[in-house]
């Protein structure tokens, strides 16, 4: 008896360990789904959950579950040196007293080592974060969302604004304390002036010390993003670490706040990234520290799209009901953003037409592309009904094309539209009747060098060549036959740096670019 009593209680002691914390208590599913998930990180998300069980305030723990619910769409970005033979090589920048101190180091250690190159990583967030980093992350945005102006604003609006440890794929480094002390004079303003007028501070005071690096400088290393004490540590980066900067300053002083993606510029090249920062009635103020002045500045030309990244999922996006794969690569394969082009441009419903023989090919989801750095790009999608497809909420004064995404390429799938303030253009080009077209000089458009060709394309599913056309000296228009009517035109020079334009002709010759 005595032998079996002993056996028995062996076996208590070997199997209660087993029932973790969680398995104890009553949470919510999608948290425990993700304790599952994070494997043998789990023991570290449950001393979180547990730690703010304990504490007095029943929101901290509701904090606990909304960060560790919505972990699973999270991950670092980030890389590590490698020599030859792909041995790590050990090195942190931040181990050292500055960034030209750093470089310096590496450059030395690149005598020693030989020739080293950077290995990407992902890290994902339930399988790397520690209890101790989410814990203090989850103490710190608490004492600071009482603290500031922004107080009385709903809890969920703290979680989504406040709360979060992260704001993109940046490398994690724990960030709230120093932050709290940096910008300890923004906790100091708001205590004195409104939303508008603290941000027009930190703009200034940023400026002073943080240099913008966009068109002068490209980061040589696999890291889309700076962590949050690399960007102190650097002071310098593109408008996507600048949004981000924002991010980390406002929400560490107790201030809701956001990053927000213009994944491409509609008329123009490239991409922009920019801030809303929040009162504490949740109304938005936009910011953006590039510009100026850089409070409630409107956009300088029409965005492809305004989305806003958020920390938690959000309902009803291409990437629940599509194929990663599937989906172009960007933001469209996130599953935490919200689109908020009407706060920023006049926007409508765009219905476009698709061919019949895309109809065919049993394609359920299509997207609506911006003509950016001479290719068309993928912005948006909408679902197809009846051999059309509306995309929402898109942004006037646009030249679109619907398209269909395959095999990793971006296939048109109906005519180009060009959707004006009052008037919407479709661009069915006609072959049989053509004219000729004088192309003008422009200034800050279309300035023509002696010498140089220019050639004249129009759109028809593809850029069909219209002819090339040298300038003579002091040329001030070029000419071109057998336009045909009804067609998106783009001209390039011998000389392109990629930043052309298309453009429409009128009936009485005059030309209106977009």
């Amino acid at each position: 008896m005595f032998v079996r009593m002993v056996r028995y209680f062996f076996l208590i002691g070997v199997i209660f360990p087993m029932f973790t914390y969680a398995q104890s208590k009553k949470i919510p599913k999608n948290v425990a789904d993700i304790l599952v998930a994070a494997g043998k990180n789990r023991s570290e998300l449950e001393k979180v959950i547990s730690y703010c069980d304990k504490q007095s305030n029943p929101l901290k723990l509701q904090a606990a579950y909304f960060l560790i619910a919505n972990m699973g769409i999270h991950h670092s970005e980030c890389y590590y040196w490698a020599d030859s033979t792909n041995n790590k090589i050990d090195f942190n920048e931040l181990s050292y007293p500055n960034f030209e101190a750093a470089v310096k180091a590496f450059e030395a250690l690149k005598l020693k080592k030989g020739k080293l190159h950077p290995v990407k990583t992902i890290l994902q967030d339930i399988a790397t974060i520690k209890s101790d980093f989410l814990i203090d992350n989850i103490e710190m945005s608490f004492k600071m969302w009482k603290h500031g102006w922004a107080k009385k604003i709903p809890f969920g609006d703290f979680c989504e604004y406040i709360l979060p440890y992260r704001v993109s794929v940046e490398p994690l480094q724990k960030w709230r304390k120093t932050y709290l002390d940096k910008f300890a004079f923004v906790d100091e303003l708001s205590k004195k002036k409104n939303v508008s007028t603290v941000l027009s501070f930190i703009a200034a005071d940023e400026r002073l010390w943080f240099k913008d690096s966009w068109g002068t400088e490209t980061r040589n290393e696999p890291l889309p993003r700076l962590g949050a004490q690399q960007l102190l540590f650097r002071k310098t980066g593109m408008c996507e670490d600048i949004a981000d900067l924002e991010v980390f300053t406002l929400r560490s002083q107790g201030i809701p706040a956001s990053l927000n993606i213009i994944p491409y510029w509609a008329t123009s090249t490239a991409s922009h990234f920019v801030n809303t920062a929040f009162d504490g009635k949740m109304s938005a103020v936009k910011f953006d520290v590039t510009r100026t002045p850089a409070v409630e500045n409107k956009l300088a030309r029409e965005p492809s799209k305004v989305i806003r990244i958020t920390y938690s999922k959000q309902p009803n996006l291409i990437a629940d009901i599509e194929r990663e794969e599937d989906i172009p690569e960007g933001f469209m394969r996130l599953h935490n953003y919200t689109d908020i082009t009407d706060q920023y441009w006049e926007t409508t419903d765009i219905k476009c037409e698709l061919f019949p023989s895309t109809s065919k090919r049993g394609v359920k989801n299509f997207y609506v592309c911006v003509f950016n750095g001479l290719k068309w790009k993928p912005t948006w999608w909408g679902k197809v009904n009846n051999n059309s497809v509306i995309f929402k909420n898109m942004p006037k004064g646009c030249v679109f094309l619907p398209a269909y995404y395959k095999n990793g390429k971006i296939q048109p799938a109906g005519l180009p539209i060009a959707q004006g303030f009052a008037h919407r253009i479709v661009f069915d080009p006609d072959t049989v009747n053509t004219s000729s077209i004088v192309l003008k000089a422009q200034d800050q458009y279309l300035l023509y060098r002696p010498g140089r060709a220019y050639e004249l394309f129009y759109w028809n599913n593809r850029w069909v060549s219209l002819g090339k056309k040298v300038a003579p000296k002091n040329a001030a228009e070029l000419a071109f036959q057998n336009v045909p009517r009804h067609c998106l035109l783009l001209m390039i020079p011998e000389y392109t740096e990629g930043k052309e334009r298309p453009f429409m002709m009128t009936e009485d010759n005059k030309r209106i670019w977009f």
